[in-house]
């Protein structure tokens, strides 16, 4: 149930990152902008930006990916990605499995019927709790076909693991699907953990980070990815850095959507 005091902290939630504007842009901060105007140019600034340049990037891969036999799409950490309700096209030919926490996966369902959305046959929802639970049990007790090709998508995960934790799920991936399967990451490099060094962007998603609890750990070299990929069995294709995505992405724009400092997307294949 939704309630009052839901409403109230919700409105408390949105004023608080509204007043971040003054940490990102105070020269904007300083023009007496509403709550409303304040809060697009935050999503324009700060959240905006990766969230859907690398959601573009996963589905046009994915596109070409259906043409080369994949028919499952794998998200995990899934949240409230609508790509099963945004692709009918998509679905007509693919099986979407969304992996991601029991109470994530509840509240998104709850909020799906409070939306009046019919759930599409072919998305499948696996909840795991990997406290209690491994990747590869979860989508074993599901649908999921280990013997057909599929595309996993790890989106905005990688800052919050340790480096043993990313490389242990990718080298379970490579265990449970068959080769020519694709995964598709971003992550952060060392750099955006160097305070000196690290883009003031960058510095306030960690600082927003820490004040609920969920610290992001991890950077990781360039230079060195593909070799560490090869070492857990995947082939790196492709490795976009902020330049690159931006290049592709938001060249010419004049909205404030720019590529984020620090942040890469991955794309590897199962050896």
């Amino acid at each position: 149930m939704y309630s009052q005091e839901d409403h109230d902290q919700f409105d408390r939630n949105l004023a608080e990152m509204a007043g971040m504007l003054d940490g990102i842009a105070p020269d904007l901060a300083a023009s007496a902008l509403d709550q409303e105007t304040a809060l697009a140019c935050v999503i324009q600034l700060l959240h905006g930006p990766v969230t859907l340049s690398r959601s573009r990037y996963t589905e046009d891969r994915l596109e070409e990916a259906i043409r080369q036999g994949v028919k499952q799409y794998v998200l995990l950490g899934a949240g409230l990605d609508t790509f099963a309700f945004r692709r009918p096209d998509i679905l007509k030919v693919m099986q979407v499995f969304e992996v991601d926490h029991p109470v994530t996966q509840a509240m998104k369902r709850a909020r799906i019927a409070l939306a009046g959305w019919d759930v599409p046959p072919q998305l499948h929802f696996v909840p795991v709790d990997f406290n209690q639970e491994s990747l590869a049990d979860a989508l074993r007790r599901s649908s999921y076909n280990p013997h057909t090709l599929s595309l996993f998508s790890w989106l905005g995960v990688t800052y919050y693991l340790t480096r043993e934790v990313v490389y242990a799920t990718l080298k379970t991936i490579t265990r449970i699907a068959p080769v020519g399967s694709t995964i598709i990451f971003d992550y952060m490099d060392a750099d955006a953990f160097i305070p000196e060094k690290a883009a003031r962007r960058i510095q306030l998603m960690q600082h927003g980070a820490r004040r609920v609890g969920e610290p992001m750990k991890t950077g990781f070299d360039p230079q060195t990815l593909a070799d560490d990929l090869n070492r857990v069995g995947l082939s790196l294709q492709e490795n976009l850095s902020p330049s690159d995505i931006e290049g592709r992405y938001f060249q010419g724009r004049t909205d404030r959507y720019h590529a984020f400092e620090h942040v890469h997307f991955a794309r590897a294949t199962v050896q």
